[in-house]
């Protein structure tokens, strides 16, 4: 016979404290991230959000901050060029290298349409008319750079693909502020329209909508209510609108600043070292100061109704003018006389800044440094604490992180413009295919292939760089072309053009010794000499 299930009335049991906490907030969770009942993550409880809306909250307030830290704060206006330099620079420009095999052409053909296309490149990039900007203000250069110093600072670069019948060249680039592109009439986000954004089912960007107007702009008119709609691309595949951001999750369809991590510690930084300054200049200005004898029971009885004692207290101050008015009491170069009897001169104890200062300062620059992704003595300007071999390890941490941020940008906004214009160049005949040249539009990629050049790495030991960028050539580690524009940013292909012109001008006498030297340089033997003729 079976027994009867037992049943147990609510509140018939108890439990202890400990064992309520656990069954109610979890303490046996595998994980202590997931762990409600730990002491240290009961307060930090932040929410599970798509990207768009994660992003969208708060990415107005986050770019008008770093906006403003970058104008205004010297570490962050410090960090934003020197990252912008090292990746852009002065002369940032793709180093043309068409696919032959994958076009079923030959290297000799290869080489020639590198040298036409990227000598045509110069011409229209480094144009002082500047007419490949919309606006007619920056060379392409300076246009990347201005693109890549928005991406840092707001989190994404916009640009738009014109045509201008009017100029030589018809295609132009166009920066836009990415305030501008929201949806229309601020609507709230869809699932097919999210940050002025149409997207397909697929979350394909398929047209962007831009505000004609900046809606905080200072001259009047009604451009901010206006929303135009430009598609993504045109049928052929042409870019209209170049749109680059670090996609850091799916869904992601904006991006946001790269100093958002770091905000809140330049602003604590900033107005911490405001703080010491001023104490400092304070302390420098209130060098000292004069005691008077009338203390606090003199003042006591003069307010007290002793009205002789108050009569007194007047003449003395009185007298006390007209002395210091004869008599200027100066510091700092100056001798003091006398004083007025029985007054005595104080000197301030100047405690600013801090002892510490320095030091809370530098950790504070690591932690900004780390996620701006660059080092401290960068950051700083530092170096007193460094030796070739820690400034060397940095060089190469820091330069692969900047290596693939330039590859990035490259590749999703240099690169589309870049098509663009190779496009014109072929379809309008001023670059002209061999006629066996498979179709253009079928196989654009592969006549676009590039290689985008910026500033070099540079040297902290030029001598030991040198022989060891000439080792990695002879053991076919890399080539002369790839050391040339990672060490210098420059073309190997116009060096050795330059060289031989330089070595033709050379008399015999001069040519040997230089070649010697060359020799030495690199460990070797000095080989048979060249003739002007070589």
């Amino acid at each position: 016979m079976n027994k009867p299930a037992a049943r147990i009335r609510p509140g018939s049991v108890r439990l202890k404290p400990e064992a309520m906490r656990d069954a109610v907030f979890g303490a046996t969770a595998p994980y202590v991230a997931g762990d409600l009942a730990v002491d240290t993550m009961q307060g930090f409880q932040p929410s599970r959000m798509a990207p768009d809306a994660e992003i969208g909250q708060g990415r107005d307030k986050i770019t008008a901050r770093a906006r403003d830290l970058a104008r205004n704060n010297g570490w962050a206006a410090g960090a934003v060029s020197k990252e912008v330099d090292s990746i852009i620079g002065g002369n940032f420009r793709p180093f043309c290298k068409p696919d032959w095999r994958a076009l079923g052409l030959d290297p000799v053909w290869a080489q020639e349409f590198k040298e036409e296309v990227q000598a045509k490149w110069r011409n229209y990039a480094e144009d002082p008319r500047k007419l490949a900007d919309t606006t007619r203000s920056q060379t392409v250069s300076q246009l990347f750079g201005t693109a890549y110093r928005g991406y840092l600072i707001e989190g994404e670069a916009l640009g738009l693909v014109n045509w201008r019948r009017k100029r030589p060249t018809h295609t132009c680039l166009r920066l836009v502020d990415p305030d501008l592109l929201s949806n229309p009439y601020d609507h709230p986000d869809t699932p097919f329209l999210r940050g002025g954004i149409n997207l397909s089912r697929d979350g394909v960007a398929l047209a962007y909508n831009f505000r004609q107007s900046h809606p905080n702009t200072n001259h009047t008119g009604f451009d901010s209510l206006d929303w135009k709609r430009i598609r993504r691309e045109l049928p052929t595949g042409r870019p209209q609108v170049i749109h680059f951001f670090d996609k850091l999750r799916d869904g992601q369809t904006r991006g946001v600043s790269r100093m958002a991590p770091i905000i809140e510690r330049l602003r604590m930084e900033d107005h911490y070292s405001k703080v010491e300054l001023q104490a400092a200049v304070i302390n420098a200005v209130l060098a000292a100061f004069i005691k008077s004898p009338m203390g606090p029971e003199a003042m006591d009885d003069m307010f007290g109704g002793d009205t002789e004692a108050a009569s007194a207290f007047l003449g003395m101050q009185a007298e006390r003018g007209k002395f210091y008015d004869k008599n200027k009491i100066r510091l700092g170069g100056s001798q003091v006389t006398m004083l007025y009897p029985n007054d005595e001169i104080g000197m301030v104890q100047t405690a600013r800044p801090a002892a510490q200062f320095a030091e809370f300062e530098a950790a504070v620059l690591r932690n900004i440094a780390s996620g701006l992704g660059i080092s401290y003595e960068q950051l700083a300007s530092d170096w007193s604490k460094t030796n070739y071999s820690s400034a060397r390890a940095a060089m190469i941490e820091i330069w692969r992180g900047w290596t693939n941020r330039r590859i990035a940008f490259a590749q999703n906004f240099c690169q589309p413009f870049f098509m663009a214009w190779l496009e014109e160049m072929v379809i309008d005949g001023h670059i002209k295919l061999p006629s066996r040249a498979p179709d253009f539009y079928e196989n654009w990629v592969a006549y676009t292939r590039a290689k985008w050049i910026g500033p070099g790495k540079g040297f902290v030991d030029p001598v030991k760089e040198a022989q060891a960028s000439a080792m990695r050539v002879a053991l076919g580690m890399s080539t002369l072309e790839e050391e040339a524009a990672e060490l210098t940013g420059s073309d190997f292909g116009d060096n050795i053009v330059q060289i031989k012109a330089e070595i033709e001008m050379m008399p015999d006498n001069v040519l040997h010794p230089m070649q010697e030297s060359f020799a030495k340089l690199l460990g070797h033997n000095a080989g048979p000499v060249m003739s002007p003729e070589d």
